[in-house]
């Protein structure tokens, strides 16, 4: 078996590097989401979502630089075009979103798209020994998770 540089198996940390590059895809469009929100948000929420959104995004902009290195570290190239983020996104755009639900309802079905992808990088990772993608993957899942509980909370809210 041929060995990567970080001694996993080449052929496996290919394969993790393609699935993290759809990953990567996937986080762009929810981070370009994100701000589209934060910036167009309007009502009687502005204040308390604008700022969730720029922490959101803040967050989103950050794990994005992760994933990339990530799939530099196992010896491959992050996806870095717009063209290439279209083309492997899954994520709907959000396009001219106003309203407060339909901006939560975007953030919650994206965070369940990313979710899905997280988990089979989860489980290709503990196929490939390669615990730095397992650790990272854990640990965006962990975080999703509860922030999808507190959107669906929010949404659920009577007023």
């Amino acid at each position: 078996m041929k060995l990567n540089s970080i001694g996993l198996s080449a052929e496996k940390s290919e394969i993790l590097s393609k699935d993290l590059n759809i990953l990567l895809a996937n986080f762009q469009q929810y981070y370009q989401n994100l701000r589209g929100i934060h910036w167009n948000i309007k009502g009687k929420r502005f204040f308390d979502l604008h700022v969730k959104f720029e922490e959101l995004y803040t967050d989103a902009n950050l794990k994005v630089d992760e994933i990339a290195e990530r799939i530099l570290t196992l010896g491959d190239v992050p996806l870095h075009t717009f063209e290439d983020y279209i083309s492997n996104s899954e994520i709907a755009v959000g396009k001219n979103i106003t309203r407060d639900e339909d901006a939560i309802r975007l953030v919650v079905d994206s965070l369940k798209k990313l979710l899905v992808i997280e988990r089979r990088i989860l489980e290709t990772a503990g196929d490939a020994n390669d615990e730095g993608t397992n650790s990272m993957m854990s640990d965006f899942i962990s975080e999703q998770e509860k922030t999808v509980w507190m959107m669906k909370a929010w949404l659920t809210e009577e007023i």
